[in-house]
């Protein structure tokens, strides 16, 4: 603790001797000539007169006033800007020692007759931007995610997948860290994807080499969602309301599935204060059917249970947002936010299973039977997030930030599991109950340091985290002569597992004639506890370095190439590391393993970006090596029931090749096209060297759409996305694919939008939303074709309101970002 103490102090106390010198403050207001009307929101910089050099810059506020702090003695003057007015420059009277405040006259400005004109100017944007060590995706360009939530957008980006179970991943990995603008979320990444709607969403990043500044965490990258912010001087308002067409297949499902939901998002925005509020509800519920067939074989018998019926899901989420900055003055903000989520899935499996047993030797039926298994699991997590934040900002443009983040995650669950004979289904055979609940409590704690060195700028810092999770999962059996639960303990349990980690990071950025690089280092001490019911703790320490580097050259004007590497870990989770058996329904067990090891990941990239005047086209090629990949694989716990359990499985590689682009091939007709295709590859094995691994498959994905603009108000886009047949460690998954179609009608000057959604197509031809998951191993075989419901309809209205202040005019300052 001593080294982490001194890295600390000397972090946190560097900037504050760059803050010891003070000087004058320079205030004054900007008016228009001929009305005398203050122009609010007016670009003013501050330069040194000798050599004509930037000293800082601002808007003025709505009164159109201004202020400089801090001001050194010296020669200065001033310039201001503004839409529609002529440039001015204001010399000013030297600032001599002893004067604390300068107030100068009204600055007053012309306006320009050449731009007294109106002119509007509309253009596309491109729905992709590409960045040093990061992809960004505007949400907005995928219509068919308009309604749903951030994982409907992710479906769209040529880096993520989603099966027809919601694994989600990233290059073919499973793990990534998940932020909310910028603030990191510890807690199971589609649980926080389904709650976030689509519609308060700005833009996607995905950052495949994250830099040293970022928690190392999650083996595949990052997945930044930046959420819809105002503009200085305005108020916003936008709702939208979304309903679904009756289901046009129920595949005889208990229930019809049910689809609506509404968001609205408040802005606020001025020159001190920043606040938003939005709120969502979406209910989304799907209906579909599984058919299965599983076969084991112990001895000299062989049993088959294969199975037919229901799959259907209830599934709603709501969430609340707040955030609110306020800044005094140039030197100083604060900021605070709130969010809050929950999401509730209940899946419901009605399936009626054929068991039989054959002799092995004689080939002869030695028993069967048939009943009907009605399992039902119900899940409901929430997550609850709050942040508070400093910046300061020294003399010399250097700032430091302490900002802290807590969070409270619970991950309630209940199965409930009946076996009925059939076909009367009125004898009770078996019945269950699964009961769970995995609670999740975070904090964080941080500081950061950013300031000008040499011609780049260096970046340090210093975080705490602390995560507890516990488990307390039981498995309750009903006692058919008297009626009454009892709790069957070897598949109860109670968990916890505690990790602390400390962290320290240096990274520099800079810009060398066309080169232009970030490289960090970043070092963690992390302790991990487990604790699983009644078992002596298990400690594991470590203590690791994780590099990063990302460079970008600019070719020519319209060809950029980059390159990254960034060494990830992936941490075991609750479920992971819990050693007794969860029964979750009659076909399996899940387990885990409580000295399951990290993953540890090298992560390596290098591609090119071409721009062209109508869109532009990026090629990756990358390669990801896994130590201690992490698998679930099955065993047979009996004739009827599988055993599934995590462990280390050895060492995965994967190489792969991701290009998109982003093309406006004319005035009417956009079009935008990723692909993703890797080979991986495990080498390792299973069951104390018992199983050997070795698997490899090539893999690919593609995700594209199509949009036509019909008139100004009237786009039509249509969308596809293919996910390829892929081995497991055990098996293989067949192919996934989901087409869709959306229509969009603007009204009144575009603040009413009409959108029309038909999603995965199919017609009864394409086999849409379905997919086959199969697993094989030395006594067993598992297949299993979930069918999920197709071609879905859904109607939502959109409307925005803004509402700018008068004297606002919003300009586009040209002194460029560095000024302000």
């Amino acid at each position: 603790m001593k080294v982490f103490t001194v890295l600390v102090f000397s972090i946190l106390s560097t900037p504050f001797y760059a803050q010891a010198q003070t000087g004058s403050t320079i205030a004054g207001d900007v008016v228009d000539t001929l009305t005398n009307q203050p122009l609010a929101y007016c670009s003013v910089a501050l330069f040194k007169s000798p050599d004509s050099s930037l000293v800082t810059g601002l808007l003025t506020n709505e009164k159109g006033s201004f202020k400089f702090e801090n001001v050194a003695v010296g020669l200065y003057y001033l310039e201001t800007q503004y839409i529609g007015y002529r440039k001015s420059r204001i010399s000013l009277q030297p600032v001599s020692t002893g004067q604390n405040r300068v107030d100068l006259p009204s600055i007053r400005m012309n306006p320009d007759l050449r731009t007294l004109r109106e002119v509007q100017v509309t253009g596309e944007r491109q729905t992709t931007d590409h960045k040093i060590d990061r992809q960004v995706y505007r949400a907005s360009k995928f219509l068919n995610s308009q309604g749903g939530t951030a994982l409907d957008v992710l479906k769209n980006t040529p880096s993520v997948t989603v099966n027809s179970e919601g694994d989600i991943t990233l290059r073919g990995a499973s793990g990534f860290l998940v932020l909310i603008n910028g603030k990191p979320v510890q807690s199971d990444p589609a649980t926080v994807l389904n709650q976030i709607p689509a519609n308060t969403i700005e833009n996607v990043e995905v950052i495949t080499s994250p830099s040293a500044r970022f928690d190392p965490d999650g083996k595949a990258g990052i997945i930044n969602i930046t959420t819809r912010t105002g503009v200085a001087g305005s108020r916003s308002l936008s709702a939208t309301i979304q309903g679904g067409f009756p289901a046009v297949y129920t595949y005889h499902n208990l229930q019809n599935p049910r689809r609506y939901g509404a968001d609205v998002t408040l802005n606020s925005h001025s020159e001190k204060w920043d606040i938003t509020l939005s709120g969502n509800y979406l209910r989304n519920d799907i209906a579909g059917r599984r058919v299965g067939d599983v076969n084991t074989s112990i001895g000299q018998v062989f049993t088959s249970f294969p199975s037919d019926g229901e799959r259907s899901f209830i599934r709603y989420n709501y969430t609340i947002r707040s955030a609110v900055s306020f800044t005094p003055n140039t030197r100083n903000t604060f900021s605070v936010g709130f969010y809050r989520g929950y999401r509730s899935q209940s899946r419901r499996a009605d399936i009626v299973y054929n068991n039989t047993k054959t002799d092995l030797g004689t080939g002869k039926t030695i028993g069967q039977m048939t009943y009907f298994n009605s399992n039902v699991a119900r899940k409901s997590g929430s997550i609850s997030l709050g942040n508070l934040d400093y910046t300061h900002t020294f003399t010399n443009k250097s700032f430091l930030t302490v900002s802290s983040l807590i969070e409270n995650a619970t991950l309630d669950g209940l199965t409930t599991n009946l076996n009925l004979r059939e076909p009367d289904r009125q004898a009770v055979l078996q019945s269950s109950r699964n009961p769970g609940e995995n609670p999740l409590m975070a904090f964080r704690m941080k500081s950061d340091y950013t300031t000008t060195l040499g011609k780049g700028t260096l970046e340090t810092g210093y975080q705490y985290r602390n995560q507890v999770q516990k488990g307390n999962f039981q498995y309750l059996d009903l006692d058919l002569e008297s009626g009454s639960f009892r709790v069957v303990p070897e598949f109860s349990s109670r968990t916890r597992v505690v990790n602390h980690i400390h962290s320290v990071y240096g990274q520099y950025t800079a810009k060398v004639g066309k080169l232009a690089y970030i490289g960090g280092l970043r070092y963690e001490y992390a302790t991990r506890a487990f604790t699983a019911g009644s078992q002596a703790t298990r400690n594991l320490n470590l203590s690791n370095l994780f590099p990063s580097l990302n460079v970008q050259y600019q070719i020519t004007k319209s060809l950029r190439a980059r390159g990254g590497y960034s060494k990830r870990v992936q941490r075991s989770t609750n479920n992971e590391l819990n050693p007794f058996p969860e029964r979750e329904h009659s076909e399996t067990l899940e387990s885990g393993d409580p000295n399951i090891l990290p993953e540890f990941i090298d992560l390596s990239e290098l591609g090119v970006i071409k721009d062209f005047d109508k869109g532009n086209l990026f090629v990756t090629l990358y390669n990801q090596r896994i130590k201690n990949v992490v698998n679930r694989v099955n065993s047979v716990y009996n004739d009827t029931i599988l055993n599934r359990i995590y462990t280390n499985a050895g060492l995965a590689t994967s190489w792969g090749l991701e290009a998109g682009s982003s093309l406006n091939l004319n005035r009417l007709w956009q079009l935008y096209a990723g692909g993703n295709v890797y080979h991986y590859k495990i080498r390792g094995s299973l069951f104390n060297n018992s199983v050997n691994v070795q698997t490899a498959s090539v893999v690919y994905s593609i995700n594209a759409n199509t949009t036509f603009r019909l008139s100004p108000s009237f786009q039509v886009q249509l969308a596809l996305n293919y996910l390829s047949k892929r081995v497991t460690a055990q098996g293989e998954d067949s192919r996934f694919i989901t087409p869709g179609a959306s229509a969009k009608k603007t009204f009144w000057k575009s603040r009413l939008a009409a959108t029309f959604q038909w999603q995965n197509i199919d017609l009864g031809l394409l086999g849409s939303n379905r997919q086959r998951i199969t697993t094989w191993g030395r006594n067993f075989f598992t297949t299993t074709n979930y069918i999920q419901e197709t071609d879905l309809f859904l109607l939502s209205l959109s409307y925005t309101l803004n509402q700018p202040s008068k004297k606002a005019k919003l300009p586009s300052s040209e002194f460029g970002e560095k000024e302000f």
